[in-house]
Order: C-alpha cells, then structure tokens, then sequence
C-alpha cells in the first residue's frame, strides 16, 4: 500500500513499506524508483521493516523547485520521522551519497550501508561536471528524454545499445529522467566532501570486485572520511549488484553489533 509522507517544503513522499522489525529505508540511485527495490525487498523483509520510497520528482512522490540537496535529506529526515525516528539505511550508487548526506547532516540513521557512492576520486572527468549537468539539463528542457538518459547512460562509462530503447523497462528510464540531474547535482565534482566526518552512525562501505576501479577508490576515499567505517568487496559484482549478493551482507551489518 502507497503511503504519503510530507517533507519540510510540502513535497509528498511515496513510500511502501513491508515486513517487520527494525526499519531499514532503501535508497536508490538515478533512474531508479521505489519499485527498483521490488526484487530486494522480499529477501530483506523477513528481517527489517522495509521502506522503499520514491524520491522528489520520481513515481507518486511530487516534488518542489529549485532542486538541492538539502531538500532530498529532509525527504529521508521525513521517511525517517514516519518510521518512528530513527533508522537503518541501505543506499546505492548516488543513493548512497544521498544516505551519506543525510548522515552527516544528523538524520537519525543508526546504521549505514553505501554501495558504490559514484565518488570519482583520482578519476580526472572528461568535462566539468557542471557542464556535463547543463547538457543533461538541455536535453530534457527540449522534451528530450531519451537523449537525457543516453547521454547520462554513456557519460557513466556504459555502453549504450539503441536496442535498450525497445526493451520493456525503458518507459520507466524515461519517466524518471527529468531527475537526473538532481544525481548529477548530488555527486557533484566527484570529491568526497570533508563533512562526512561528521557521520557518527557504524558505516559499511560496499563495492564490487568486477566494478571499474571507480568503484573501490571511493569506497576507500569515503573510509577516509567516515570514522570507523568498513569495507567490503563482493567478488564477481558489479554496478547493478545482484539482490541475493547484496542482502546477506546487508542483513549480517543490520543485524550485528549495537544498533
């Protein structure tokens, strides 16, 4: 059942929530929404609360212009008050700076995991990522979704086959492109900010071992950062981390230790 919770600027989040026990909030990354976490959800219910939610702009969520980050972790400081004050917190790819953010900002996460936060230390980008967002931005200000999210796809690196735009999960892309540049704005230049030292709650940062070299650098710069905070790899994963890979390390991290 869709649920609405309002954030501080009137913004209505849609959420779900499923299962019982401790509440764990999911938090995805560009062009996913709530129902990215459909497949995640099952293997995490049977143990956690969990809230899957649809980020300002995205699915039944409404949303308020300008866009900041500020705004999106009031979302999270939202869903957080509506599942009783405080919370776990699973974040993927900007997601996950997202649950970062929020965490250094004094959300009441009491747990963190972060999966590939698209940090790009020691990665030079090819263009300023201002640039790259106001290119995005064109696209989309043209009616152009499709040449938004190719754009974004290529600009990650990713091979980008025409035939992707005919598969039956494109329409859902489409309908949450207008937000990618909101992601863009959130990674920013790709510089782990100073202020994640701040983050007081235990932290796991997770990436992949066939994941570009991108990926275990920021895990690394982001350890750099988060006192206390561990690691790990998940040998054979990627970006798109497989759900039953994932969940037994997310369940073992929520599940041990003081919350």
């Amino acid at each position: 059942m869709i649920e609405f919770q309002s954030s501080a600027d009137g913004t209505e989040i849609a959420f779900e929530r499923t299962g019982e026990g401790p509440a764990l909030i999911v938090i995805g990354g560009a062009l996913n929404s709530r129902r990215s976490a459909d497949m995640l959800v099952p293997w995490l219910a049977p143990h956690f609360t969990v809230y899957a939610y649809d980020r300002r702009g995205r699915g039944e969520s409404s949303d308020t212009l300008p866009y900041s980050p500020g705004r999106e972790v009031e979302d999270l400081k939202a869903l957080i008050a509506a599942a009783g004050g405080s919370a776990y917190a699973y974040g993927h790819s900007s997601g996950a700076i997202l649950a970062l953010e929020a965490a250094a900002a004094g959300a009441a996460i009491s747990k963190l995991a972060a999966y590939e936060p698209p940090y790009l230390t020691g990665h030079a980008p090819e263009e300023p990522w201002e640039n790259f967002r106001d290119r995005v931005q064109a696209a989309l200000n043209e009616g152009d979704r499709e040449g938004a999210v190719e754009l974004f796809i290529r600009h990650t690196g990713s091979d980008f086959d025409e035939g992707s735009k005919t598969m039956p999960w494109w329409p859902a892309l489409l309908s949450v492109a207008n937000t990618l540049p909101y992601d863009l704005t959130l990674t920013s230049d790709g510089r782990v900010p100073e202020r994640l030292s701040n983050i007081q709650a235990p932290t796991l940062g997770i990436y992949g071992g066939a994941s570009p070299s991108w990926a275990g650098n920021a895990i690394n710069a982001v350890a750099a950062a988060v006192p206390g905070m561990k690691k790990e790899k998940l040998e054979g994963q990627d970006h798109a981390v497989a759900h039953d890979a994932v969940a037994p390390v997310l369940i073992d991290f929520f599940n041990s230790g003081p919350a």
